[in-house]
């Protein structure tokens, strides 16, 4: 998002010949908090005893994998209004990380890393060797030397890990631009290791001058997005997404700190409309790439760093903390619990899923009953979803394993939870 060609990236249709329903793709995380669900603004919620779950958390972290997943399939320009999932995670992720900088910095910043970087690698293995069979080298950008360099990129995503722009297709079998579609993803985590190094640094900001801290990365969102800035470069890439989300990541540090339980409690519910309707007021404003789309918030960075933090404000504000889960939703504890168990292995793979649906469609519209009997299925704009649905449970099988060694777990193939009899799930 720091120049036309970044904002390009993010918005690549997956795949080309459904163009219209992905034109412009959505960014996508995680983590795992314990908010306070105090009574009023003066009592203090009730401590959560150590290592229990916050159902409420996994739930938001599962709608959000869920709202991606759509998103990047249909390109619904509605639906990170309705649920602007990066903010919501990224709040999320920095709740946790508050809790955890109760331990020393260090530990907690090399354990996230440990979570984080291993199912990249996994996935960098399989992606750039894919590249590199496919025609992308050295001599494809036409800078051999400092290919070589950016390639560590793929090991600490400090900045975004190169890719190739245009490669053969296999043999015309997948789009000319699979790769820079499948990619797409990698911001996230570009992103989320920023914002776990300076961790430390922002929890001490938040303890001394919250409301300042707070409002810091709007500001900054608001000067590097004026015009006044150039944008262009991996710099400004990096800064225009840390300050697009950072206002979510301390405002989930804040509320882990109990800063919004010192609060009157119906200062929230009476700001938050305000600054959503700011938000909305700036993505209309913004120039429209397709007028037959519409206005895309993905496409307007400050647009989406506040429309994004009102929308988290009301949530935390919310906060139920459920240790178990309510009734009406106990159905869906396997999921959910599934999906919180793989969230990475389902970000990164999601998009390569969504690729591979065009092949596989090609090759039914080749055959003759499914030509003649099928069409209105293979036109379907749910059809792609629904072949990419068992290709992600595949991605799961074989790649989600790499999360569990990577938070010292023992490896499981598929962790879907089973119920005991006579036992409500938790």
């Amino acid at each position: 998002m720091a120049d036309n060609e970044t904002v390009q990236l993010r918005t690549i249709s997956v795949p080309e010949a459904f163009v219209r329903r992905t034109e412009h793709l959505d960014k996508p995380g995680r983590p795992d908090a314990a908010p306070d669900a105090g009574p009023g603004a003066e009592q203090p919620a009730a401590p959560r005893a150590r290592g229990v779950r916050d159902r409420y958390l996994d739930l938001l972290r599962a709608l959000a994998l869920v709202r991606v997943v759509i998103y990047h399939n249909f390109g619904w320009t509605w639906l990170p209004l309705v649920f602007p999932s990066m903010g919501v995670m990224f709040a999320l992720a920095g709740s946790l990380m508050a809790r955890s900088l109760s331990r020393p910095a260090f530990g907690v910043i090399r354990s996230r890393l440990r979570r984080l970087l291993p199912p990249m690698w996994m996935f960098g293995a399989v992606v750039v060797t894919a590249m590199i069979l496919d025609g992308w080298g050295p001599h494809s950008e036409g800078h051999p030397h400092w290919w070589w360099g950016k390639l560590a990129f793929w090991v600490l995503p400090l900045s975004t890990p190169p890719f190739a722009g245009t490669v053969h297709g296999f043999s015309g079998h997948l789009p000319h631009s699979w790769a820079e579609q499948v990619v797409v993803p990698l911001w996230y985590l570009r992103a989320y290791l920023w914002y776990v190094l300076l961790s430390p640094l922002m929890l001490k900001l938040v303890r001394r001058v919250p409301w300042v801290t707070l409002a810091v990365p709007l500001v900054l969102s608001a000067v590097l997005n004026s015009g006044l800035v150039d944008q262009s470069g991996r710099v400004m890439e990096t800064a225009t997404d840390f300050t697009t989300f950072g206002a979510c990541w301390v405002l989930g540090m804040a509320h882990q700190e109990g800063l919004l339980r010192r609060i009157p409690q119906y200062v929230v519910p009476s700001l938050a409309p305000l600054v959503l309707a700011a938000g909305f007021w700036l993505l209309q404003r913004a120039p429209v790439d397709d007028p037959r789309i519409g206005p895309d918030l993905e496409a307007v960075p400050l647009a989406q760093a506040v429309w994004s933090f009102g929308c988290v404000m009301l949530l935390l504000h919310l906060s139920p903390s459920w240790e178990r889960w309510p009734k009406p939703l106990e159905r869906f504890n396997g999921v959910i619990t599934l999906l919180n168990s793989r969230a990475v292995t389902v970000y990164l793979w999601h998009c390569v899923a969504l690729v591979m649906t065009e092949p596989l469609i090609d090759q039914l519209w080749n055959n003759h009953f499914a030509y003649a009997h099928l069409r209105w299925l293979l036109t379907s704009q749910w059809f792609p979803l629904l072949v990419a649905i068992p290709l992600i449970v595949l991605a799961l099988l074989l790649f989600g394993w790499v999360e569990d060694a990577a938070a010292k777990r023992r490896p499981r193939l598929f962790p879907y939870p089973r119920r005991v009899k006579g036992r409500r799930r938790a």
